[in-house]
């Protein structure tokens, strides 16, 4: 008689990602972006939380950052550290990422984040990003490009803004009239994406509200996904300078909304 064969046992690489527990639930539900085929996807807009300094989770994760720029460590996990509650309590990340110059491997697995900096650009020994499972991030800074040694991610693609999948529609953007004597320092995070603006996203000189210009393009970001990223330029010719998008996306960057033509869903692009 032969021999049962033996049950393949798959290991769970986000055993040690996902942080403690503790009462109550670490994210938010999140219902922007509709998984059911039956039914239409509706217009689709940013998150508007901002982020409360004074949480304890944002304190905490303050620290954690500042630990590991100071040792210089290759792995950051930083929601580990945190409780259930206090990543709930943080939508997004701190600036000073950008000290994170020797981190190869940021993991933000089922975080509760909104939106990440684009101080993430500075990251420049990251090979590897992986906020999978986070339901609430539909979208990546355009900076994100700038880390050249970027191969590996694990994205919920799902849950992405102009994913092949569903093809959700993009936000639709704030023209460059309506920019004309904005605050870039105190915007709305529900309309502009943050909730400030300092740089351009393409040759990094200082944005002022009269210049700013917005835009959506779909990119290859790593060897395994093509992300929506969002575009903070300068001018227009910054947006001309940008790449032509992946394959199988919209082929010019766009302001988004219900009137963008996308191709069509759960087509899988080569």
């Amino acid at each position: 008689m032969s021999e049962e064969p033996k049950p393949q046992v798959f290991s769970n690489r986000w055993a040690d990602a996902g942080g403690p527990g503790g009462h109550g639930s670490p994210r938010d539900r999140c219902t922007c972006i509709e998984h059911v085929r039956t039914r239409p996807q509706g217009p689709t807009r940013f998150h508007r939380e901002r982020q409360d300094t004074t949480a304890p989770g944002w304190i905490r994760l303050l620290e954690l950052v500042e630990e590991a720029a100071a040792d210089g460590r290759e792995v950051f996990k930083p929601l580990v550290e945190l409780t259930a509650e206090q990543r709930r309590q943080v939508v997004t990340l701190p600036p000073t990422i950008a000290k994170l110059t020797s981190v190869k491997h940021l993991v933000l697995y089922g975080s509760n984040l909104v939106r990440i900096p684009p101080e993430i650009g500075a990251m420049r020994s990251l090979e590897e990003f992986s906020p999978y499972t986070s339901y609430r991030l539909h979208w990546f800074p355009y900076e994100i490009t700038r880390c050249a040694g970027l191969r590996r991610s694990t994205v919920s693609t799902r849950a992405v803004y102009g994913n092949y999948k569903r093809r959700p529609p993009f936000p639709q953007l704030p023209t460059a009239a309506s920019a004309r004597g904005v605050d870039v320092e105190d915007l709305d995070p529900g309309v502009w994406g943050a909730s400030a603006i300092r740089t351009c996203s393409v040759c990094d000189r200082r944005v002022e509200g009269v210049n700013l210009r917005q835009a959506w393009i779909s990119l290859w970001t790593s060897g395994a996904d093509v992300l929506p990223l969002l575009v903070n330029a300068c001018s227009t010719a910054c947006i001309d300078a940008l790449p032509v998008p992946a394959e199988g996306y919209v082929q010019v960057p766009h302001a988004g909304g219900p009137g963008v033509e996308q191709p069509t869903a759960g087509r899988r692009p080569r």
